[in-house]
C-alpha cells in the first residue's frame, strides 16, 4: 500500500490499518449529525487526539484545502486517508464516509416518492417547508459573520441575492464577486478567539468560499414528466460540481434555478422536501443530488448524480492533497475568495426568498400562522439556543401531522 510522509507524526502515532480506516470513516459517517464542523471535530477527535496519526497543522492544512470546492468533510476524509494511505486510502475514506447518508438519501426517497399521498406523510412535509427556510436563514447569517466586512462585501452579498433572484448565472455571480475582491485585496473577516455552534453551517478561521428503497427498491425508479437520459443527468452535476463553493447551502439556489426554473425536472415542492430529507442524514446537504438523481432514474441516477457533483471536488482535492504546501501561502487566491464569500452568501438567502411563498398559502390564513411560528422558532433553536436542526426538523414535522388531521386544514 503506498504511503505518503506525514508531518508532525507522534512517535506513539497508531496507524490504522488500510480496513481499519475503512471502518473508521464508515462510523465517523454513520455518526456525524451536527453539521460539517461536527464532522470534522469527530475526524480531529479519532486522527489526531487519539492515534496521534497527524499533527495538528497538517490536520488544519487539510481542511483548510477542503474548503476550496465541493463538500469540506468529504473533502478532508479524503484528505486524511490520501495521507494515511495514498490514492486508495483516499478513494476508501471519502466513499465509506459518505455511503450512510447517500444509503439514508435512497431509503427516505423511496419512502417519499412511493406514500406521499399518504395524509400523514404530507403532513410531515408541510412542516418541514418553513424549518428548511429557517435552517438557510441561520446558515447564510452565520456565514456572513465572517464573509460581511464591510460596505463593499455588503454590496457584493446583495448583488448576489439580486443576481440569483433574476436567474443569472451562478459562475458569473461568483466570477463578479472574485474579481472585486482581487481588485480590492479584500481580506477575511478575522474570525473570533472564540468559535461558536453558529459555524456548523460555515467554516473555521478561513475564508468562506474554502469552506466551505412499493415493488423491488433496487428496481424503484420514478419516472419524471419527461424522460432524462443518464448521460445529460452525469453531465448536468458534473458542472453543477464545478460551482460547488461555499459549503453545502450555496448548492440551494444553483440546483432551484437549474432544476426546477431552467430544466424542469422536479417541481419545487420536490425541492423543498428534498432538502428536508438531506438535511436529515448525518452526511452533507450536497446529497440532495441523491434525492434528485433517484426522483430522475432510480438509483442508477442516485448513483450518477451523486458521483457527478461530487467527482470535480474530489479529483482537485487529490491534486491539492499531493501539493496543498504549495498552495497554501497564495495571497492572490485568498483576496479571490475574500469577493466570493459575500456573494455566496447573497445566493443562499436569495434561495430562501425563493422558497418563502410555498409556506404562505394565502387562502389559508391558519397555515401561514402555523408556518411562521415555525420559521421563528427554527431561527430561535439553531441561531439563539444552538440546538442541532434536526429538532427544529423533528418538531415541524410532529406539527405538520397534527395540523394535517385538523378539519379546517384539510
Amino acid at each position: 500500500m503506498e504511503k505518503v510522509e506525514i508531518l508532525e507524526q507522534s512517535p506513539t502515532a497508531q496507524i490504522p490499518s488500510f480496513t481499519e480506516m475503512g471502518w473508521l470513516f464508515l462510523k465517523l459517517g454513520t455518526i456525524g449529525f451536527g453539521g460539517g464542523i461536527a464532522m470534522i471535530a469527530l475526524m480531529e477527535d479519532e486522527f489526531v487526539k487519539r492515534r496521534k496519526c497527524m499533527g495538528t497543522e497538517e490536520f488544519l492544512h487539510g481542511v483548510a484545502l477542503s474548503q476550496i470546492l465541493g463538500s469540506f468533510p468529504v473533502n478532508t476524509a479524503l484528505f486524511i486517508g490520501y495521507r494515511l494511505h495514498g490514492l486508495w486510502g483516499a478513494l476508501l475514506s471519502s466513499m465509506v464516509f459518505l455511503f450512510p447518508s447517500f444509503a439514508a438519501v435512497i431509503l427516505l426517497s423511496w419512502l417519499y416518492f412511493s406514500f406521499k399521498q399518504i395524509p400523514s406523510l404530507q403532513g410531515v412535509l408541510a412542516g418541514l417547508a418553513p424549518v428548511v427556510i429557517g435552517i438557510i436563514l441561520t446558515a447564510a447569517w452565520s456565514m456572513s459573520q465572517k464573509a460581511i466586512a464591510s460596505y463593499v462585501a455588503l454590496g457584493i452579498a446583495i448583488g448576489g441575492c439580486v443576481g440569483s433572484l433574476t436567474q443569472i448565472n451562478p459562475v458569473i455571480i461568483l466570477g463578479v464577486g472574485g474579481v472585486i475582491g482581487l481588485l480590492l485585496k479584500m481580506k477575511p473577516k478575522s474570525p473570533p478567539v472564540k468559535k461558536t455552534e453558529d459555524e456548523q453551517q460555515a467554516m473555521i478561521g478561513i475564508p468562506l468560499a474554502m469552506q466551505t428503497l412499493p415493488h423491488q427498491i433496487a428496481l424503484a425508479s420514478p419516472t419524471p414528466e419527461e424522460a432524462v437520459s443518464l448521460l445529460t443527468l452525469a453531465w448536468t452535476f458534473v458542472k453543477v460540481g464545478f460551482v460547488f463553493f461555499g459549503g453545502g447551502f450555496v448548492l440551494i439556489p444553483v440546483l432551484k434555478q437549474l432544476l426546477i426554473d431552467n430544466l424542469h425536472w422536479i417541481t419545487q415542492q420536490e425541492f423543498i422536501d428534498g432538502v428536508a430529507i438531506s438535511q436529515l442524514t448525518p452526511g452533507p446537504i450536497a446529497v440532495i443530488s441523491t434525492f434528485v438523481g433517484f426522483r430522475l432514474a432510480g438509483i442508477v441516477g442516485a448513483v450518477i448524480a451523486t458521483v457527478g457533483l461530487f467527482l470535480p471536488s474530489i479529483v482537485l482535492m487529490f491534486i491539492l492533497s499531493i501539493y496543498y504546501q504549495k498552495v497554501r501561502h497564495l495571497q492572490t487566491v485568498k483576496y479571490f475568495l475574500s469577493g466570493v464569500n459575500p456573494a455566496v452568501v447573497g445566493m443562499i438567502v436569495s434561495a430562501a426568498i425563493n422558497l418563502a411563498p410555498s409556506i404562505l398559502p394565502l387562502d389559508q390564513p391558519v397555515r401561514i400562522g402555523i408556518n411562521l411560528a415555525l420559521l421563528a422558532m427554527t431561527l430561535v433553536l439553531i441561531a439563539k439556543l444552538k440546538w442541532h436542526p434536526a429538532i427544529s426538523l423533528a418538531i415541524g414535522a410532529a406539527v405538520g401531522v397534527g395540523v394535517s388531521f385538523l378539519p379546517s386544514m384539510a
